[in-house]
């Protein structure tokens, strides 16, 4: 790497043990208030890596996450999180960490070591060059993430990544780098802290952005969201209700009927229009 990576430099805080519970929680929030700072300064970046994801996407490709521990969970839970939100297939966007699934609970000895690893999860799912693959790394040095990435260049696959540390060899080998430098942590080294925070927040606006262009949101509502719980019922019947401008029984009814807002909403209206 050219420059020391600032994910692994000192705090800016010494002797946490001796500070109080007071302390502990202003100096921690007084670092993160950094962190959507730091994200503003590459939003054009992030857009850049949108776009690509949404023409894939809308021509019948698949966005892929991989990357290790905290960095490999939070594309996981992204992922997941895409089909209950935006009523998409599971397999539309999917998450890969290094170790398998048990590496969501507990740390797998040595997975992220492996350069040939994340080609061979990502073999599971028959990637091709309509899909995008982004990893997604602190350091910008995982192995797992490299690896993929290297492979999937080969493979004529586009390729992004969400790194916290600037000409790191993750970004130094994908069409579409995002580099969001947070700084030091203030437990030294701790890359679940700032950076995770940072990663997580990128997360939410690229998938966001992307199912808001492909037709997943109306106006500012999870038209398309699963129905899965009484939270979520209860939700789409308020949806519906402000909507349609009709009441609650007509509007209970209805979703019982279509069984999604979406469904609902467009049924409803032609109905009537």
């Amino acid at each position: 790497m050219k420059n020391k990576p600032t994910t692994e430099q000192p705090s800016n805080y010494n002797n946490l043990e001796k500070m109080s519970t007071f302390e502990l929680l202003s100096n921690i929030n007084t670092e993160d208030k950094s962190v959507p700072n730091a994200i503003e300064k590459v939003i054009p970046s992030i857009e850049k890596l949108v776009e690509s994801i949404h023409f894939k996407m809308k021509n019948g490709g698949r966005l892929f996450y991989i990357g290790a521990g905290t960095s490999g969970r939070l594309g996981v839970l992204d992922a997941s999180e895409c089909p209950p939100t935006y009523g998409v297939s599971d397999n539309w966007v999917i998450g890969l960490i290094a170790g398998g699934d048990s590496a969501l609970r507990k740390a797998v000895e040595n997975a992220e070591d492996d350069t040939t690893l994340a080609w061979k999860d990502l073999q599971n799912y028959h990637i091709s060059d309509k899909d995008v693959l982004v990893g997604i790394a602190a350091s910008g040095t995982t192995p797992y993430v490299i690896g993929g990435l290297k492979k999937a260049n080969e493979n004529n696959i586009v390729t992004g990544c969400i790194v916290c540390n600037e000409n790191s060899p993750v970004a130094e080998v994908v069409d579409f780098p995002i580099e969001i430098v947070v700084g030091p942590e203030f437990v030294t080294g701790s890359t679940r802290m700032k950076a995770g925070t940072a990663q997580k927040l990128v997360l939410n606006m690229i998938s966001t952005s992307v199912m808001i262009k492909l037709g997943r949101v109306k106006d500012n509502k999870m038209v398309h969201m699963q129905l899965s719980n009484t939270k979520l019922v209860n939700r789409g019947i308020l949806m519906l209700m402000d909507e349609l401008h009709i009441n609650q029984e007509l509007a209970t009814s209805l979703l019982e009927k279509y069984k999604s807002v979406k469904n609902v909403l467009d049924n409803y209206k032609n109905k009537f229009s």
